[in-house]
């Protein structure tokens, strides 16, 4: 079977450092990045957090700032692929788009259609105020667009099987070339659940030439949901955005416990852990 490249996503946009141990700082980042890196994770998924006491639960689009986290965790882990957030809620995305054209990471999310994003509390009521995530066409588009002039690869962020469906539309488009690299987000409350009888149904789905891989969000019940991924031949994501739990159930508070157990979980199906060079050349950056 082919080599695996780990993701690590280091530290989300939603998880509050007064609660949860996740990296805010540059050099917080840096070094869970290392420690991501030594355990078998090639690409690093990074959110910017306002820094300052008591503001690193807040995002950022700071260029500056980003330019920081990158240098920072490419002198921790030579050679490491930069995957970089762009979700933006509402019209106000230029932040986003100029950031990314200024700081030009070899990767970039681009959330590739809207959805509902909810959730309820065991009393049934909300978890937080409805709200709508949306990536219309348009929006799409400038990303794509900003994304191809900074040589930056956009991974599709799939929430659903309909979002799935409008890549290959995408494609056919013309609004984008290439081989299409897919992020099957899974576990969302109000999106796809973490269930792994729904892979091959993805994958039927996604362009035929495409590169995929899966978000699973969750405890300890998305590690069978990983495995079959491996299995198929999907590679794979894990990190403190996405999960604290260990399939023990065991919470963590660092990215490297996880990424170790997402590389024992390739290789316990017969997979090899792409190294940075390998990874570059599965994704056609080398």
């Amino acid at each position: 079977m082919s080599k695996a490249i780990i993701t690590c996503a280091l530290n989300g946009v939603l998880t509050d450092p007064r609660q949860h141990n996740v990296p805010v700082t540059p050099e917080e980042m840096a070094a869970e990045a290392r420690r991501a890196h030594d355990a078998g994770a090639t690409v690093m998924h990074i959110h910017l957090r306002q820094q300052g006491p008591d503001r690193g639960h807040l995002g950022s689009w700071e260029i500056d700032l980003s330019r920081q986290v990158q240098a920072a965790i490419r002198d921790a882990c030579p050679g490491v692929i930069i995957n970089h957030t762009t979700g933006v809620v509402g019209p106000d995305y230029q932040p986003a788009l100029d950031c990314i054209a200024a700081t030009r990471p070899e990767m970039a999310a681009c959330n590739a259609g809207s959805l509902n994003y909810l959730k309820l509390r065991s009393n049934g009521q909300w978890a937080w105020p409805p709200m709508m995530f949306d990536n219309p066409v348009e929006k799409v588009q400038a990303f794509i667009d900003v994304m191809t002039e900074a040589g930056t690869m956009p991974e599709f962020e799939c929430f659903d099987t309909g979002i799935v469906r409008c890549v290959g539309m995408y494609q056919r488009n013309g609004m984008f070339s290439g081989t299409a690299q897919l992020n099957f987000v899974m576990g969302v409350a109000s999106g796809m659940p973490a269930n792994p009888d729904l892979l091959p149904i993805l994958v039927d789905l996604a362009p035929e030439d495409s590169r995929w891989q899966v978000t699973a969000i969750g405890r300890e019940e998305i590690w069978p949901l990983h495995r079959r991924t491996a299995e198929l031949g999907g590679h794979l994501r894990t990190g403190l955005e996405d999960t604290f739990y260990l399939a023990s159930g065991e919470k963590v508070g660092s990215n490297g416990a996880l990424i170790e157990e997402m590389a024992r979980t390739a290789r316990d199906v017969g997979r090899e852990i792409a190294s940075v060079e390998d990874a570059r050349t599965i994704l056609g950056l080398a």
